[in-house]
Formats: structure tokens, C-alpha cells, sequence
């Protein structure tokens, strides 16, 4: 996605962006997810603690405080959630308790190939 900027003597910023829901997550250490799958868009913006997001070919990438993401993977409309074919796991990485915001971007968006 793009977005324009708009300069406000200096201050570079979009237009506002609706969002559907904000919600505050704190996740203790150990914290594991099995196979899932977002659904709808959500920007999660990581306060504290590192969440690994492991995706199916096995390659993760880890989010630490001050990072953040869209998480959007979907199902097609035909598809039912098969656990051992779609979505990621999610692991908090460490000692520090995660600490993050989830704020809804939309409704429900179908991938397209």
C-alpha cells in the first residue's frame, strides 16, 4: 500500500485512516500459537518482548519492541482453515513479557492469486 504525505510545516503525515477496533494484547513468556491465520488486516505494533512469526516454508522473522506489521493472510472464499496447510505460528521469543497493540484495519479481505 501507499499512502500520500501531506506536509504540515515540516510534519509529514497521511490522511486519516479508519480502523475497525484497537485492541491491547499482553502475552506471558512461553507463549505459543499453533497454526493460524489473521482473517482480517490488523497492524500490530509490538510495545515489549519479541514474537517470532513462523510462516509454512519454515522461515520466521522476529518483532521486537518499536517494530510493526500488517498481518492479512486469508483463505480464499472457497477454502475451510486447514491447520496443516495454512497460516503461521506465533512464539514470544524470551524472558520479557509481550506487550503489543492490535488495531483492525477492515473486515475480512479475500487473498487473490
Amino acid at each position: 500500500m501507499q499512502y500520500s504525505l501531506e506536509d504540515y510545516n515540516g510534519l509529514f503525515i497521511t490522511d486519516r485512516q479508519d480502523a475497525l477496533n484497537f485492541r491491547y494484547r499482553i502475552s506471558e513468556p512461553g507463549y505459543f500459537s499453533s497454526w493460524h491465520i489473521a482473517g482480517d488486516p490488523t497492524l500490530i505494533i509490538i510495545r515489549s518482548g519479541t514474537l517470532r512469526l513462523t510462516v509454512r516454508n519454515g522461515e520466521y522473522r522476529d518483532f521486537s519492541a518499536g517494530e510493526l506489521f500488517i498481518a492479512q493472510d486469508a483463505l480464499q472464499e472457497d477454502e475451510s482453515f486447514d491447520s496443516a496447510l495454512h497460516g503461521h505460528t506465533a512464539a514470544l521469543i524470551g524472558d520479557e513479557k509481550l506487550q503489543a497493540v492490535h488495531i483492525k484495519l477492515a473486515n475480512k479481505v479475500l487473498c487473490s492469486n
